[in-house]
């Protein structure tokens, strides 16, 4: 028994202490976190900044043509004298019309003094001047009026540009709704709802960040945009080649395409590329084919990603991290695309929240028997190619699959290949989007997992066991289908027991999607010790730099040696994206401990990230990254003079209040950061993270009553946070409140039955009492 006893001891608790860990090691969490969230559409989720009082009529943005290197940007007028069928398609679709002057043939909205009245603001809708124009509450708490210079899509919904000081444009929170009456529109309606409503977010107010046209909506909704901040003067010159989504957005500039139509002889260089940027090539002589059993197959294989990467260059999830788009924008040249995280999507790989399609569509089947964007949609006019399941038996035979032993329905309700393949999610209140992973239905996952299905989309009045057990008798068994990740992803996020050698397994298997490989490679960061450590080392040398991408992520926690042997190759990656995020992982390795050429490597790759950084001088999130990088070389000046130009840029930034705050923390300014972290929370009384930090630093000054209060606020307002809760039950147990810490370990295990972290620290508590 004695014996017994003190194996079981073997394990303590954590001391206090010991969790103090440098509280840049949460923000680099925000930081990541935050890259996620960003997108190129102007209506997004937390955090945004206030802006000064409103200037009535700031000058019109402009337009001019960009010179790009030795090449630059003609215009559509040009490429139409060729392109007559393109054009004819171009004209009039979303991108032609994705932003326009506003005018009375581009407005929608009734400007005839219209009121619209939400959340105790009241905006009023008029004309003077020849203008259209807002009155409605400003960021100073009062009511302004303000002009709205342009219009910003235009189907289901149209939202309008008003101008604000300093060159910047904001994407009113107010839309409207262009869909016909008999379909509910016609009307203004409001955007987000539940946070502008009675009791406001004011970090989403319309005048913040989250819906800043400059640097949050501009980059997608016109060619060659140049946002043109000038951090001195705290102001834009935005300026674009054309004002919508026309041909060298995707094409890339056409100047050296012209001149190989000209005299193709004379540039026999050009002959490959007909001297175009990137040329959609991948369809040349394909045809889709079938075999005896009717399974359809290219004629031969997709051996580039050329055209898919320029749609999700806009069409998907992820981060802008340079301001110098290269290769017509192509997405992996240029952004981090966002992996299956946990609030984007379901554990299943199911769309969540607003995710623009690409991270969809790499989940497919049909994307990995080689199916491009534009085989199911014009690229031009962006309308399917043959209308309803038409586009679907372009490949799919209908003997095989428009017929009942298929799809089970004896109506046409619920009969059609996008009713059970492609759910739709609403957006932006009226906008159903569908989801692009063309999965098989899936209700007995609903019923282990609570994610959605196609069958109770339509069945709403029926359960998920209800579905479950139809789809059961149709095919005696519980079809499968590609995906097969959704429990080991759900059980990854709950850090449950187990979930480690299943996310291994995951990552392994070159039979699933690559994103889906990628994501399991995120999450086994929370399982850092050398068998993780091999698998990483082999990801970050896979071929798709997805995948490269997401074992990058999972490497922070490793000494900086292993960090340098898992991520030293990849400086030299052909994809700067992936050179970049490498360079992100050794920041804190001074290029000076390093031997022979690995010295001039690391302080180039070092110098190339701040320089990328630098260049978004605009974006909190970068000066925020900037800190981090003086920081890691104990520059707290310049640190703290990146920490508070990314707060002037958005004073509801979480993560640069925490780093701030930590900094004044490690040079011994405790009351300071007691400060900061107080502000963070006048302005952001219901976030999670500030809590926490205050809470921590209430530790280290011994205020344990103070930090009990704010370590639990923590876990109150965030209680799927099993760090927060772990924290907190260390917390209580060195406060010699067990039995309390017992109760909230439970708690948790109640929403994650199965954490690993929180099981082991009960067994510790238990134990412990055991023993006395």
């Amino acid at each position: 028994m004695a014996n017994n006893k003190k194996s079981r001891e073997a394990a303590p608790v954590p001391s206090l202490w010991r969790l103090l860990l440098p509280l840049v090691l949460v923000a680099g969490a925000v930081v990541v976190w935050w890259f996620s969230m960003r997108t190129s559409e102007p209506v997004l989720p937390p955090v945004a900044p206030a802006v000064q009082p409103v200037a009535v009529t700031p000058p019109a943005l402009a337009r001019d043509s960009v010179v790009l290197q030795d090449r630059h940007y003609v215009g559509r007028e040009v490429c139409a004298g060729c392109h007559e069928q393109q054009t004819r398609d171009f004209d009039g679709s979303h991108h032609d019309q994705a932003m326009q002057e506003a005018s009375g043939v581009t407005v929608l909205g009734d400007f005839n003094n219209a009121t619209f009245r939400f959340g105790g603001v009241t905006s009023t809708f008029f004309q003077r001047d020849g203008q259209f124009l807002v009155n409605t509450l400003g960021p100073d708490g009062r009511q302004h009026d303000y002009v709205a210079e342009y219009t910003f899509g235009v189907y289901p919904l149209q939202q309008y540009l008003l101008a604000m000081p300093g060159g910047r444009y904001q994407a009113f929170s107010v839309a409207w709704d262009a869909r016909p009456a008999g379909e509910g529109g016609q009307r203004w309606f409001q955007l987000n709802p539940d946070v502008n409503g009675d009791d406001p977010v004011k970090a989403l107010h319309w005048s913040g960040r989250q819906f800043n046209w400059n640097l949050m909506c501009a980059e997608c909704h016109s060619t060659n945009l140049e946002r043109n901040f000038n951090a001195a003067t705290d102001r834009y010159d935005t300026r674009w080649a054309e004002i919508d989504v026309s041909c060298e957005s995707c094409h890339g500039p056409a100047s050296d395409h012209l001149d190989w139509a000209e005299t193709p002889d004379a540039h026999p260089d050009m002959a490959n590329t007909l001297g175009l940027a990137v040329r959609f090539d991948e369809r040349e002589g394909v045809t889709w084919q079938h075999d005896e059993n009717g399974t359809p197959s290219r004629s031969k294989p997709r051996d580039s990603e050329k055209e898919t990467q320029a749609c999700a260059a806009c069409h998907s999830r992820r981060a802008q991290l340079f301001d110098d788009p290269q290769d017509a924008g192509l997405l992996v040249e240029n952004y981090l695309l966002a992996t299956l995280d946990q609030g984007l999507y379901y554990p299943d790989g199911q769309i969540q929240d607003e995710v623009f399609v690409h991270g969809s569509l790499l989940q497919s089947k049909m994307y990995q028997a080689g199916v491009t964007c534009s085989d199911c949609h014009n690229p031009h006019s962006l309308e399917l190619k043959v209308p309803g399941d038409g586009v679907c038996l372009q490949c799919h035979q209908a003997d095989q699959y428009q017929t009942p032993k298929h799809h089970f329905h004896s109506s046409v309700q619920g009969s059609a290949c996008v009713d059970c393949h492609m759910p739709t999610t609403t957006y932006m209140e009226v906008d159903p989007r569908r989801d692009h992973s063309l999965r098989i239905p899936r209700p007995d996952l609903s019923v282990s997992l609570g994610v959605p299905n196609a069958c109770n989309q339509c069945h709403s009045d029926e359960t998920p066991e209800w579905a479950a057990e139809h789809v059961e008798q149709w095919y005696g068994h519980v079809p499968q289908g590609l995906q097969q990740y959704a429990h080991t992803l759900a059980a990854g996020r709950a850090g449950s027991v187990g979930a480690q050698k299943d996310l291994l397994t995951l990552l392994a298997d070159e039979g699933q999607p690559a994103i889906a490989r990628a994501t399991a490679a995120s999450l086994l960061q929370a399982w850092p010790g050398p068998e993780v450590a091999q698998s990483l080392f082999v990801a970050l040398r896979a071929k798709d730099p997805v995948i490269r991408l997401g074992a990058l992520e999972a490497i922070g926690s490793y000494p900086p040696v292993t960090r340098w042997q898992l991520a030293s190759p990849l400086l030299d990656a052909p994809e700067r994206v992936v050179r970049l995020q490498a360079a992100a992982q050794l920041l804190d390795i001074p290029p000076e401990q390093m031997q022979g050429n690995d010295i001039e490597k690391l302080r180039q790759a070092q110098q190339q990230y701040l320089k990328a950084q630098q260049a978004n001088a605009d974006d909190p999130s970068a000066q925020l990254n900037i800190g981090l990088y003086y920081q890691a070389r104990n520059q707290l000046a310049l640190a703290e003079d990146a920490y508070a130009q990314a707060l002037k840029l958005d004073p509801y930034f979480i993560g640069a209040y925490i780093n701030l705050a930590d900094l004044y923390r490690a040079s011994m300014r405790d009351p300071m950061a007691e400060t900061l972290l107080n502000k963070g929370l006048e302005a952001l009384p219901q976030a999670a993270p500030l809590h926490f930090s205050l809470g921590l630093l209430k530790v280290r000054s011994k205020d344990m009553t103070t930090a009990l209060i704010e370590l639990r606020r923590a876990v109150v307002l965030d209680p799927q946070n099993t760090h927060y809760r772990y924290v907190l039950a260390v917390a209580l147990n060195s406060a010699d409140q067990r039995a309390a810490a017992l109760a909230l370990i439970a708690e948790g295990l109640d929403l994650t039955p199965a954490n690993q972290t929180l099981l082991t620290l009960q067994q510790q508590l238990q134990n412990k009492d055991a023993t006395q």
